[in-house]
């Protein structure tokens, strides 16, 4: 396996289509440039030339770093891809007051087996509401 921590020579067709069957929904190439080129730590995770894995971090360098975009090609889920790249995350991260993360309904036991742990206050807007919600993602009280 190769593990590359740039996106200078990233397919971004080829991200897209990774996050849409991890399932990570559907991102647009451009705005995944975008958002990757301002993180301050990505992972990708090749294999035979193939993209298998992805994350990023982005971080104020002090106080916050927040992990999105962990994906694993769902042949390679469960064979610790996953874990890896959220360790190769947290690992130049370390320094923040705290790390954050959104998982996934029903991959929280993942995470909670990396050290971390249920938030109490963490509340969020997003653009699309009504889908957060019907996802799981949100809880209206």
């Amino acid at each position: 396996m190769n593990w590359i921590f740039d996106d200078s020579d990233i397919d971004w067709i080829e991200l897209s289509s990774l996050l849409k069957i991890a399932p990570l929904g559907n991102k647009k190439p451009e705005d995944l440039r975008i958002s990757f080129s301002n993180s301050r730590y990505k992972c990708f995770v090749f294999d035979d030339g193939k993209m298998v894995g992805v994350g990023r971090v982005l971080a104020d360098g002090i106080d916050c770093a927040y992990i999105c975009d962990v994906a694993v090609h769902p042949s390679r889920q469960g064979s610790g891809i996953g874990r890896a790249i959220v360790q190769k995350l947290i690992d130049p991260s370390s320094g923040h007051r705290k790390i954050i993360l959104y998982a996934n309904p029903g991959k929280e036991n993942f995470y909670y087996k990396l050290g971390f742990r249920r938030m109490q206050t963490a509340m969020a807007i997003f653009k699309n509401q009504e889908q957060a919600l019907a996802a799981g993602l949100l809880r209206d009280e």
